[in-house]
Protein backbone atom coordinates (compact mmCIF):
# COMPACT_ATOMS: atom_id res chain seq x y z
CA UNK A 1 0.00 0.00 0.00
CA UNK A 2 1.02 3.59 -0.96
CA UNK A 3 2.44 5.71 1.56
CA UNK A 4 0.67 8.62 -0.34
CA UNK A 5 -2.65 9.58 -0.25
CA UNK A 6 -2.35 11.97 -3.55
CA UNK A 7 0.33 11.16 -6.96
CA UNK A 8 -0.62 13.58 -9.47
CA UNK A 9 1.90 12.41 -12.99
CA UNK A 10 2.20 15.19 -15.95
CA UNK A 11 -1.55 16.07 -15.64
CA UNK A 12 -2.88 18.98 -18.05
CA UNK A 13 -5.94 20.17 -18.31
CA UNK A 14 -6.53 22.17 -21.54
CA UNK A 15 -10.47 24.29 -22.47
CA UNK A 16 -11.36 25.59 -25.46
CA UNK A 17 -12.55 29.06 -25.59
CA UNK A 18 -13.93 29.91 -29.00
CA UNK A 19 -10.64 28.73 -31.40
CA UNK A 20 -8.06 29.21 -28.86
CA UNK A 21 -7.18 26.56 -26.54
CA UNK A 22 -6.31 27.65 -22.78
CA UNK A 23 -3.73 25.62 -20.91
CA UNK A 24 -4.99 25.17 -17.23
CA UNK A 25 -2.83 23.08 -15.99
CA UNK A 26 0.28 22.05 -17.30
CA UNK A 27 2.55 19.10 -17.27
CA UNK A 28 1.45 19.23 -13.22
CA UNK A 29 3.51 16.87 -10.87
CA UNK A 30 2.42 16.50 -7.58
CA UNK A 31 2.82 14.17 -4.04
CA UNK A 32 0.61 14.17 -1.40
CA UNK A 33 1.51 11.91 1.93
CA UNK A 34 -0.81 10.36 3.72
CA UNK A 35 -1.73 12.09 6.94
CA UNK A 36 -0.03 15.79 5.47
CA UNK A 37 -1.54 18.68 5.75
CA UNK A 38 -0.84 21.22 2.86
CA UNK A 39 -1.93 24.63 1.53
CA UNK A 40 -2.07 25.73 -2.44
CA UNK A 41 -1.97 29.47 -3.09
CA UNK A 42 -2.02 30.97 -6.14
CA UNK A 43 -3.20 34.37 -8.22
CA UNK A 44 -6.44 34.16 -9.83
CA UNK A 45 -6.38 32.51 -12.91
CA UNK A 46 -3.55 30.11 -11.44
CA UNK A 47 -5.50 26.89 -11.96
CA UNK A 48 -6.62 26.33 -8.33
CA UNK A 49 -10.28 25.76 -9.04
CA UNK A 50 -8.69 23.58 -11.56
CA UNK A 51 -6.46 21.86 -9.72
CA UNK A 52 -9.03 21.21 -7.13
CA UNK A 53 -12.07 19.84 -9.57
CA UNK A 54 -9.43 17.48 -10.76
CA UNK A 55 -8.06 15.51 -7.31
CA UNK A 56 -11.72 16.14 -6.36
CA UNK A 57 -13.15 14.03 -9.33
CA UNK A 58 -15.30 16.61 -10.89
CA UNK A 59 -13.96 17.55 -13.43
CA UNK A 60 -11.41 15.12 -15.92
CA UNK A 61 -7.90 15.70 -16.93
CA UNK A 62 -6.77 16.32 -20.34
CA UNK A 63 -3.31 13.82 -19.99
CA UNK A 64 -2.02 12.64 -16.78
CA UNK A 65 -3.11 10.55 -14.24
CA UNK A 66 -4.41 11.00 -10.75
CA UNK A 67 -4.28 8.19 -8.39
CA UNK A 68 -6.06 8.93 -4.68
CA UNK A 69 -5.43 6.66 -2.22
CA UNK A 70 -3.40 4.03 -5.01
CA UNK A 71 -6.69 4.27 -7.44
CA UNK A 72 -5.91 5.62 -10.87
CA UNK A 73 -9.12 7.80 -11.22
CA UNK A 74 -8.00 9.64 -14.69
CA UNK A 75 -9.99 6.89 -16.74
CA UNK A 76 -12.72 5.86 -14.38
CA UNK A 77 -16.45 6.94 -15.90
CA UNK A 78 -18.62 8.96 -13.76
CA UNK A 79 -20.69 5.91 -11.87
CA UNK A 80 -16.95 5.02 -10.58
CA UNK A 81 -15.79 8.84 -9.78
CA UNK A 82 -19.15 9.00 -7.64
CA UNK A 83 -17.88 6.27 -5.78
CA UNK A 84 -14.71 7.85 -5.26
CA UNK A 85 -15.91 11.31 -4.35
CA UNK A 86 -18.14 9.73 -1.66
CA UNK A 87 -15.86 7.51 -0.37
CA UNK A 88 -12.55 8.73 -0.92
CA UNK A 89 -13.23 12.51 -0.94
CA UNK A 90 -14.58 15.10 1.71
CA UNK A 91 -15.42 18.29 0.64
CA UNK A 92 -15.09 21.63 2.75
CA UNK A 93 -16.72 25.01 0.56
CA UNK A 94 -16.26 28.34 1.17
CA UNK A 95 -20.10 28.83 1.50
CA UNK A 96 -20.41 26.03 3.78
CA UNK A 97 -23.18 24.26 1.34
CA UNK A 98 -25.20 23.08 4.04
CA UNK A 99 -28.83 21.95 3.33
CA UNK A 100 -31.30 24.48 5.71
CA UNK A 101 -34.28 22.22 6.29
CA UNK A 102 -31.99 19.59 7.95
CA UNK A 103 -30.13 20.00 11.06
CA UNK A 104 -26.66 19.44 12.16
CA UNK A 105 -26.84 16.05 12.58
CA UNK A 106 -28.81 15.51 9.66
CA UNK A 107 -26.62 17.48 7.22
CA UNK A 108 -23.41 15.23 8.75
CA UNK A 109 -25.39 12.13 7.88
CA UNK A 110 -26.30 12.82 4.37
CA UNK A 111 -22.78 11.68 3.05
CA UNK A 112 -23.79 8.09 4.75
CA UNK A 113 -26.72 7.04 3.21
CA UNK A 114 -26.00 5.33 0.46
CA UNK A 115 -23.19 3.51 2.25
CA UNK A 116 -24.09 0.04 4.34
CA UNK A 117 -24.22 1.86 7.64
CA UNK A 118 -27.50 1.45 9.44
CA UNK A 119 -29.62 4.33 10.39
CA UNK A 120 -28.38 3.99 14.27
CA UNK A 121 -24.93 3.75 13.06
CA UNK A 122 -25.08 6.85 10.74
CA UNK A 123 -26.52 9.13 13.84
CA UNK A 124 -24.02 7.46 15.77
CA UNK A 125 -21.00 8.61 13.71
CA UNK A 126 -23.02 12.16 12.84
CA UNK A 127 -22.83 12.80 16.73
CA UNK A 128 -19.60 11.60 17.25
CA UNK A 129 -18.22 13.60 14.72
CA UNK A 130 -20.23 16.56 15.69
CA UNK A 131 -18.57 16.22 18.94
CA UNK A 132 -14.92 16.04 17.71
CA UNK A 133 -15.81 19.76 16.03
CA UNK A 134 -16.85 21.22 19.18
CA UNK A 135 -20.54 20.95 19.18
CA UNK A 136 -22.16 18.59 20.86
CA UNK A 137 -25.32 19.61 22.12
CA UNK A 138 -25.79 21.81 19.17
CA UNK A 139 -27.02 18.39 17.17
CA UNK A 140 -30.77 19.25 16.67
CA UNK A 141 -29.96 23.00 15.25
CA UNK A 142 -30.39 23.82 11.88
CA UNK A 143 -28.02 26.03 9.30
CA UNK A 144 -30.10 29.39 10.08
CA UNK A 145 -29.54 28.74 13.93
CA UNK A 146 -25.72 28.69 13.92
CA UNK A 147 -23.12 31.18 13.53
CA UNK A 148 -20.92 30.89 10.33
CA UNK A 149 -18.18 29.48 12.69
CA UNK A 150 -20.57 26.64 13.58
CA UNK A 151 -21.93 25.91 9.78
CA UNK A 152 -18.25 25.41 8.82
CA UNK A 153 -17.65 22.90 11.84
CA UNK A 154 -20.77 21.22 10.43
CA UNK A 155 -19.62 20.73 7.11
CA UNK A 156 -16.00 20.00 8.21
CA UNK A 157 -17.95 16.95 10.46
CA UNK A 158 -20.03 16.25 7.03
CA UNK A 159 -15.74 16.35 5.11
CA UNK A 160 -15.29 13.34 7.64
CA UNK A 161 -18.13 11.41 7.68
CA UNK A 162 -16.91 8.59 5.47
CA UNK A 163 -13.29 8.70 6.66
CA UNK A 164 -12.29 9.69 3.53
CA UNK A 165 -8.29 9.95 2.31
CA UNK A 166 -8.74 13.61 1.64
CA UNK A 167 -9.96 16.38 2.68
CA UNK A 168 -10.49 18.92 -0.07
CA UNK A 169 -11.06 22.23 1.58
CA UNK A 170 -11.49 25.42 -0.57
CA UNK A 171 -11.04 28.73 1.15
CA UNK A 172 -12.75 27.14 3.94
CA UNK A 173 -12.35 30.57 6.17
CA UNK A 174 -13.29 32.62 3.21
CA UNK A 175 -16.76 34.12 4.95
CA UNK A 176 -15.59 33.98 8.46
CA UNK A 177 -14.01 36.68 10.95
CA UNK A 178 -10.92 36.63 12.28
CA UNK A 179 -12.29 35.01 15.47
CA UNK A 180 -13.67 32.60 13.56
CA UNK A 181 -11.07 32.43 11.01
CA UNK A 182 -8.70 31.35 14.25
CA UNK A 183 -10.48 28.60 15.74
CA UNK A 184 -11.44 26.83 12.03
CA UNK A 185 -7.41 26.73 11.06
CA UNK A 186 -6.41 25.69 14.95
CA UNK A 187 -9.79 23.00 14.54
CA UNK A 188 -8.49 21.74 11.01
CA UNK A 189 -4.52 21.11 12.22
CA UNK A 190 -5.82 19.49 15.18
CA UNK A 191 -7.53 16.96 13.07
CA UNK A 192 -4.40 16.45 11.16
CA UNK A 193 -2.44 16.50 13.97
CA UNK A 194 -4.17 14.23 15.78
CA UNK A 195 -6.44 11.60 13.86
CA UNK A 196 -4.17 11.83 10.50
CA UNK A 197 -6.44 13.14 8.41
CA UNK A 198 -4.56 14.21 5.18
CA UNK A 199 -5.90 18.10 4.15
CA UNK A 200 -5.49 19.82 1.09
CA UNK A 201 -6.36 23.24 1.74
CA UNK A 202 -6.70 26.14 -1.10
CA UNK A 203 -6.68 29.83 0.36
CA UNK A 204 -5.79 33.40 -0.70
CA UNK A 205 -4.85 34.31 2.74
CA UNK A 206 -1.21 33.88 4.20
CA UNK A 207 -1.89 33.58 7.05
CA UNK A 208 -4.14 30.96 6.79
CA UNK A 209 -1.65 28.57 4.78
CA UNK A 210 0.96 30.11 6.93
CA UNK A 211 -0.14 27.00 9.46
CA UNK A 212 -0.33 23.90 7.16
CA UNK A 213 2.55 21.67 7.01
CA UNK A 214 3.93 22.53 3.39
CA UNK A 215 2.82 25.61 1.33
CA UNK A 216 2.53 24.99 -2.76
CA UNK A 217 2.58 27.70 -4.98
CA UNK A 218 1.14 27.79 -8.12
CA UNK A 219 1.01 30.19 -11.35
CA UNK A 220 0.14 29.12 -14.69
CA UNK A 221 -0.72 25.73 -14.01
CA UNK A 222 2.42 24.71 -12.88
CA UNK A 223 3.75 24.40 -9.16
CA UNK A 224 6.54 27.08 -9.08
CA UNK A 225 7.71 26.47 -5.51
CA UNK A 226 7.21 25.33 -2.24
CA UNK A 227 7.93 25.94 1.35
CA UNK A 228 7.76 24.69 5.00
CA UNK A 229 4.63 26.18 7.05
CA UNK A 230 4.74 26.32 10.72
CA UNK A 231 1.84 23.50 11.26
CA UNK A 232 2.63 22.02 14.81
CA UNK A 233 3.83 19.00 13.33
CA UNK A 234 6.75 20.11 12.27
CA UNK A 235 7.54 20.48 15.93
CA UNK A 236 6.53 16.50 16.68
CA UNK A 237 10.04 15.73 15.42
CA UNK A 238 12.15 14.38 17.90
CA UNK A 239 15.46 16.87 18.21
CA UNK A 240 17.84 14.35 18.85
CA UNK A 241 17.27 11.36 16.51
CA UNK A 242 14.50 12.69 14.13
CA UNK A 243 12.00 10.19 14.62
CA UNK A 244 8.11 11.18 14.73
CA UNK A 245 6.18 12.04 18.25
CA UNK A 246 2.89 11.67 19.27
CA UNK A 247 1.10 14.80 21.20
CA UNK A 248 1.69 13.02 24.39
CA UNK A 249 5.16 11.89 24.33
CA UNK A 250 7.24 13.41 26.99
CA UNK A 251 10.16 10.75 25.88
CA UNK A 252 11.01 9.74 22.15
CA UNK A 253 9.79 6.39 21.28
CA UNK A 254 12.79 5.69 19.11
CA UNK A 255 15.96 7.13 21.10
CA UNK A 256 14.31 7.30 24.92
CA UNK A 257 15.83 10.78 25.38
CA UNK A 258 13.07 13.45 27.10
CA UNK A 259 11.68 16.35 24.94
CA UNK A 260 10.24 18.36 27.54
CA UNK A 261 10.43 21.27 25.27
CA UNK A 262 7.73 19.76 23.92
CA UNK A 263 4.96 21.07 26.46
CA UNK A 264 5.38 24.54 25.31
CA UNK A 265 4.69 23.88 21.64
CA UNK A 266 2.24 25.35 20.45
CA UNK A 267 0.94 26.87 17.28
CA UNK A 268 1.07 30.46 17.19
CA UNK A 269 -2.09 31.94 15.03
CA UNK A 270 -2.46 35.06 13.70
CA UNK A 271 -0.19 37.19 16.01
Amino acid sequence: MSELALKIVGVSKVYQLGKRNVNALANLNLDVKKGEFAAIMGPSGSGKTTLLNVIGCIDKPTSGKVLIDDIDTAGLPESELYKIRRNKIGFVFQNFNLLPYLNARENVELPMEMTTKSKNERTARANGLLATVGLAGREEHRPQRLSQGEQQRVAIARALANDPAIILADEPTGNLDMKNKQDIVKLLANLNLKQGTTIILVTHDGQVAAHTERILFLNDGKITKEKEGMHLAKKNICPYCKAKLQPADEKCPNCGKTVRFRKKAQVRLFP
